[in-house]
């Protein structure tokens, strides 16, 4: 199964123009515009950086993630935000299915009308990753 293209219309490069999505054959890419020549990077190497740092943000606030993501389901229930903590534990076991199946497109909708935007350089480093509402590392 190929893989997917896990943030398009999220990410843009450092001067906070939008990056493109193409692909080499099979291989998703984000094309930055380097002064006029269209640098292909993998969107793997940008988007498992970009699920490294949102894992970061998780890491210890799993019980808290956990009993809102059950309320909103409706499921408020000590196992079922167990199991939503247990995954949530677990995250960077899922990176590769995430990859197989991608992000519903609702989410990306979603996620770009809260302001949620990837920043990369010409290298597919990520400079800088904002999303809104989430408590940054060092602001605990």
């Amino acid at each position: 199964m190929p893989k997917k293209i896990l943030f398009p219309g999220l990410v843009y490069d450092e001067n906070d123009r939008p990056v493109e999505t193409a692909y080499i054959g099979s291989e998703p890419c984000y094309v930055v515009d380097d002064a006029g020549f269209r640098r292909h990077i993998p969107s793997e190497l940008v988007d498992r950086q970009v699920l490294e740092a949102m894992r970061k943000m998780i890491a210890g606030h799993e019980d808290l993630l956990s009993e809102q993501a059950a309320k909103m389901l409706g499921q408020d229930d000590i196992f079922t935000r167990a199991m939503i903590e247990t995954q949530l534990k677990q995250m960077d076991n899922q990176f590769d299915r995430i990859f197989e199946v991608g992000i519903p497109e609702e989410s990306l909708t979603y996620m770009g009308m809260t302001g949620f935007r990837i920043k990369i350089n010409i290298h597919g480093e990520v400079i800088s990753l904002h999303q809104p509402g989430m408590i940054e590392p060092n602001e605990e």
